[in-house]
């Protein structure tokens, strides 16, 4: 976990690597119409030297557009494009940093951290672009990548967790991994309502499922006993999860509900049954409550397909 925003990009040849208090301008423009793209347009000329006027041409438009960037006098401009040679070295040229290529999910965060607003058009009067500003931009290494750094920016703080492993399967699941707690995080801060972990709410609805089983008559008890036991599974693959016994800690957990010790669950760092009052273990509801929706979902799902597989052929009639 680093302090600051980290680009995997890096600054053009010749550029300054280390800049204080810099004014960046975030843009996504076409930085690459210095060159004909013969593979992208058709041009019928008569000599060699009407290509070479296409291309002049083509050059000083393109050094017409990077004056009218550099006439907001930034000192970095970051672009969602590519930025071909010509104009990178105009912005060497004229003391000004560059990153190309920066993808646009970076670009999009990159503006919300820095107070700035992603640009296209550079033709109006200076100081109409909102430029971002932070601190300090250092380019450096981790590992054998060239990375940017953004550090003290201005709309709040921006961190960056940087992820190594043996191969791209790791660095994928604990992607993912890290996605999912995110995602459980922003939903906890938008509905704050929490539950009881380590197993204590799925105990206390299996409780609460079974006392309605009891009252309940005909068949409808007895999947109301196994929707209590499949409650009742969850804790058990926390505990076998962790490296536990879960045939030892869920009968005590079980019995601890019993006597009507309703905030007991699982206490996974000492292998034994604990109070999630004082352990402070707790889930957000609405994570909580649809893990339940959506297992019961995808079970009576399975139910179904299984209803119209097992079913009875239809009985033919002879002629």
């Amino acid at each position: 976990l680093d302090e600051g925003f980290i680009l995997e990009k890096s600054f053009g040849i010749g550029q300054k690597k280390k800049l204080t208090n810099p004014k960046i301008i975030v843009a996504n423009t076409p930085m690459d119409t210095d060159k004909i793209k013969i593979y992208g347009a058709r041009v019928r000329v008569k000599s060699m030297e009407a290509v070479s006027d296409i291309e002049n041409a083509e050059k000083k438009k393109m050094a017409k557009k990077v004056e009218q960037i550099l006439e907001h006098k930034p000192d970095i401009f970051i672009n969602r494009q590519l930025i071909y040679n010509y104009p990178e070295q105009l912005f060497t040229k004229a003391g000004v940093g560059c990153i190309e290529h920066a993808d646009f999910v970076g670009v999009e965060r990159l503006a919300l951290v820095m107070g700035a607003e992603i640009s296209s058009t550079f033709d109006g009067r200076p100081g109409s672009i909102k430029m971002g500003t932070c601190k300090s931009v250092e380019e450096f290494y981790i590992g054998e990548d060239k990375v940017v750094k953004f550090s003290g920016v201005e709309k709040g703080e921006a961190c960056t967790v940087v992820m190594r492993g043996a191969n791209q399967q790791i660095l994928d699941e604990a992607e993912r991994s890290l996605h999912d707690a995110l995602c459980v995080l922003s939903q906890t801060v938008k509905y704050t309502k929490t539950v009881y972990g380590g197993g204590c709410s799925e105990m206390l609805m299996a409780e609460a499922v079974d006392k309605l089983a009891r009252s309940t008559p005909g068949k409808e008890s007895l999947a109301m006993e196994a929707f209590a036991r499949a409650l009742r599974q969850l804790p058990t693959i926390i505990a076998d999860n962790g490296g536990h016994d879960s045939s030892d800690l869920i009968p005590k957990l079980r019995a601890c509900h019993h006597k009507g010790e309703n905030t007991m669950g699982l206490d996974m760092v000492n292998g034994k049954i604990g109070d999630m009052t004082v352990l402070k273990i707790v889930e957000s509801f609405r994570c909580k409550s649809q893990v339940v929706i959506s297992a019961h979902e995808a079970a009576e799902m399975i139910l179904r397909v299984d209803e119209i597989i097992t079913c009875a052929p239809r009985q033919r009639q002879g002629p």
